[in-house]
């Protein structure tokens, strides 16, 4: 009995000293510095976000204090959405738009299920982060407002991907985007970005309305409504501020959606069940391979692959630009099995192909071997355009070929179009005035093309009636020829009207 006391004693002091070495803080909020990263006196770190080990001798406790200290719970949440609810810091906004958004959603129980059925891939991963960075759990429902959880929506204005990043906000961010993936949409790299960004905007304004506003508008556009308002007296929080409809229902979707998530039975709503455990796991990958061999290899639909991997936009898999994939976290062990058991069987199909001048997709697809439609298929190769120089286009991989796409095109490949535009020698006389330059801006051509083509300088000017030798698209040479063949039947405005309309057919 002696010994069990003595141990009691122990053990109470350990605690002690954990609980002075260490302290959580009760308010989320407080938790995030002015750069948006967690402070020192939190769980992890500022700058690595490692745990913070305690240090410093042991320290007693007095029995006032033990008693005032909380008791931590010893079985986890029973699902993922009342560990949810225990992290809901965000202060409440009450008002008639929220009251709206919560009957909106109410009203429409086969969307939410829909919306909660897709989060149960990826929401485990975003409740995981916002603890980490002790940041409200409200914000894992954030995607359910941007993009009802679906990694692959694209916007009007070209945000993509679950949390609807912009490209340029994207790039920012480190969200590469290229002809083979676009991170805007990978899992992992956008949830990442996103978190950052909001503990950058909660760092800029103080709070948390004003950082979602601030996610939505810009934080250009949130910094001058606040500004506007404090030169003209008035308030500066959320409510106050003058923004587009758009933002002003922004917070109270949110709001609304947590409303329905913190008690579901008052909005005649449920929630499918998502266990408190993880969905997927990374899994290395270091050959090139098909993103349909890998799905197989894994025993999952095609589509579970693409969904948590959304970032692939196509058939392969290159090693040295996405080393990680995401599969369920049963199949995980799965795939490493039926990787090994498949040996040194070929993995991909497919390799890029750099092109080394501008030309049409037709002899490209001989170039490579290729059908023709299928070339322009798998690369999205519009009808009546070139292909321009240096495009990185993907290839049926040869028999033979073992080595894999390198880093440096698998991080950056991309293909460029140029309008395929058969040029035609046109002979006109020249007009009064009519110069190397004023042929040129006429017709849409450079000044030294105009020169070289005439034998003359680029500063030179033309006699009346002196023959002139263009080489022009078919639709501007027959608009001339038209004319009587002279440049002296139209006004150089008329001119330049008509080869714009020309070139724009032409281009299209």
């Amino acid at each position: 009995m002696k010994f069990l006391t003595i141990a009691c004693l122990s053990c109470l002091a350990l605690l002690a000293g954990c609980a002075t070495g260490v302290s959580t803080p009760s308010d989320p909020n407080a938790a995030v510095n002015p750069a948006g990263s967690t402070t020192t006196s939190g769980i992890f770190s500022a700058n690595s976000r490692k745990p913070v080990t305690p240090g410093g001798a042991l320290q007693a406790i007095t029995p006032t204090q033990a008693a005032s200290l909380g008791v931590a719970q010893l079985a986890p949440p029973a699902n993922l959405w009342e560990r949810m609810r225990l992290g809901f810091a965000m202060p409440d906004l009450e008002n008639d738009l929220v009251h709206d958004r919560e009957q909106w959603y109410s009203a429409r129980p086969d969307y939410i299920l829909r919306m909660t059925e897709r989060s149960n891939k990826y929401l485990f991963h975003i409740v995981e982060e916002l603890e980490r960075r002790n940041m409200p759990t409200e914000l894992a429902l954030l995607p359910f407002v941007e993009s009802a959880f679906n990694p692959q929506a694209v916007s009007s204005a070209k945000a993509a991907g679950m949390w609807q990043f912009m490209p340029a906000t994207g790039k920012h961010f480190e969200l590469k985007q290229n002809v083979f993936r676009d991170d805007r949409r990978d899992v992992l790299a956008s949830t990442r970005a996103a978190l950052d960004y909001l503990q950058k905007l909660y760092g800029m304004f103080g709070d948390w309305h004003l950082a979602l506003a601030a996610y939505n508008w810009g934080e250009g556009s949130v910094g001058r409504a606040i500004a506007k308002n404090k030169r003209a007296g008035l308030g500066t929080a959320y409510t106050d501020l003058n923004m587009p409809m758009e933002t002003r229902f922004y917070v109270p979707k949110l709001q609304a959606m947590k409303n329905i998530v913190a008690n579901p039975a008052a909005f005649d709503s449920s929630l499918p069940l998502i266990e408190n455990h993880p969905y997927f796991q990374t899994v290395d990958i270091t050959r090139d391979i098909d993103v349909a061999l890998a799905a197989k290899l894994a025993e999952i639909p095609l589509a579970d692959f693409k969904a948590l991997n959304p970032s692939i936009s196509r058939p392969v898999i290159f090693a040295a630009g996405i080393p990680q994939i995401l599969l369920p976290w049963d199949n995980a062990a799965v795939f490493q099995s039926n990787l090994e058991a498949y040996g040194g069987g070929r993995l991909a199909s497919w390799t890029v192909w750099l092109a080394p001048t501008t030309m049409k997709a037709a002899d490209a697809a001989k170039r490579v071997g290729m059908n023709e439609d299928e070339l322009r298929s798998v690369n999205n190769i519009p009808a009546r355009m070139l292909i321009k120089a240096g495009s990185s286009l993907l290839v049926t991989r040869a028999k033979h070929l073992e080595t894999d796409v390198t880093e440096h095109v698998a991080d950056n490949g991309q293909v460029s179009f140029a309008p395929d535009v058969i040029l035609k020698r046109t002979v006109l006389k020249a007009g009064k005035k009519d110069s190397v330059a004023s042929l040129a801006k006429r017709y849409r051509i450079s000044p030294a093309s105009v020169a070289d083509w005439n034998k003359v300088s680029a500063s030179s000017a033309f006699k009346v009636g002196q023959q002139i030798v263009l080489f022009l698209p078919m639709q501007t040479r027959a608009l001339v020829q038209g004319r009587g063949n002279g440049t002296r039947k139209a006004s150089p405005q008329q001119a330049r009207r008509k080869v714009a309309k020309a070139t724009r057919v032409a281009k299209h």
